[in-house]
């Protein structure tokens, strides 16, 4: 984790518990549905309050399907979400359309491209202000005040509020994006890979303003992304997922420095991949199985090089790692594993 970085985090905000998203395959004429695709089968975590929760894994993994269940985009096969509010809690999933459309002002998106999550026929001004209008906040041009404010604090200049889409590079739209996501005062945004169709110099400059936004009003974010190396710089605790199961859950640094389930060991070998003089000792071959066949017993274990029988037959349960506080993995034989972490490349 970034060593500059504190949390103010003091409560849970957000709970998870048996997410599971399944989506249909539908075959013939008359659409019979004959399986389903696993996208999520059961996770668990929650979000603190003033924390960002990293969460990691391949194009495949689950991880965009969870964000998207959290701000109802997609609807859940089974599990509640509950948001904690002051002294209440609200299961998300129970609530109706009207009741979810004042809690979306409490959790936002900022999504992976900033190109297409533009609308080219708003210019920035409508853009932004956009959610204030939909949730009848203010007038017009209270409205449009907020949008030349939010401008201002995601270092844009006000003056370019008239301005359309395509008059910004990619990382001043994903600058716009996090201004619309603010424009509501949310408590938690969930961040869909928002900086991986950026430069890396311009992810940097996305990173360090989401930190200090973060600092100022004490947000909490879901930062979903594939690359650890990015996760790493702005997390609090990190969730390592694979085939919609959770592998690994700890803190950054706990993860860099002491990965305990074979995939983080994996990809934490594939940050040093670009590094001149790399010594990496092993590349993940193969694909993320079907998720609508998912393997028996532990769902790595087809590209896992420490697999044993038990890893075939018996799915290993997500448990506490005696010796390192706020940490789980869902592995049979992380006790007797000497896994590699980054720091020691």
């Amino acid at each position: 984790m970034n060593q500059d970085k504190q949390t103010t985090a003091t409560h849970d905000i957000l709970t998870v518990k048996g997410l599971k998203k399944y989506f249909p395959i539908q075959k013939g004429f008359f659409r019979r549905v004959v399986g389903n695709t696993k996208a999520v089968d059961g996770v668990d975590f929650s979000i603190k309050k003033g924390e960002t929760l990293g969460m990691v894994g391949e194009s495949g993994s689950g991880k965009t399907t969870i964000g998207r269940c959290i701000v109802r985009l997609y609807e859940p096969t089974e599990g509640s979400i509950h948001y904690h509010a002051m002294d209440e809690q609200v299961d998300l999933l129970e609530l109706n359309r009207h009741q979810l459309h004042k809690m979306r002002e409490k959790i936002q998106m900022l999504f992976q491209d900033p190109y297409s999550s533009l609308d080219p026929r708003m210019n920035i001004g409508q853009i932004i202000s956009e959610p204030l209008a939909i949730h009848n906040i203010g007038t017009k041009e209270e409205q449009l005040d907020r949008a030349r404010q939010l401008l201002d604090l995601v270092g844009l200049r006000p003056e370019q509020l008239n301005k359309f889409p395509h008059q910004f590079s990619g990382g001043q739209r994903q600058r716009i994006g996090v201004a619309r996501a603010l424009s509501l005062n949310p408590d938690l945004i969930v961040c869909d890979e928002p900086v991986s169709a950026l430069d890396v110099s311009i992810q940097a400059q996305v990173l360090n303003l989401l930190a200090d936004l973060q600092k100022e009003f004490n947000l909490s974010y879901l930062f979903i992304a594939h690359d650890l190396s990015v996760v790493e710089y702005i997390s609090d605790r990190v969730i390592i997922i694979y085939l919609g199961k959770i592998m690994e859950v700890a803190k950054s640094d706990v993860v860099y420095a002491y990965p305990r389930h074979p995939y983080t060991e994996a990809l934490l070998a594939s940050i040093s991949k670009y590094e001149a003089g790399s010594s990496r000792r092993f590349v993940l071959e193969g694909n993320i199985p079907d998720p609508s066949n998912p393997p028996p017993g532990c769902v790595f274990h087809t590209r896992c090089r420490y697999v044993k029988d038990i890893c075939r037959q018996a799915v290993p349960p997500l448990e506490p790692i005696p010796d390192q506080p706020e940490s789980f993995v869902a592995c049979h034989r992380y006790k007797e594993l000497n896994l590699e972490g980054y720091d020691a490349r």
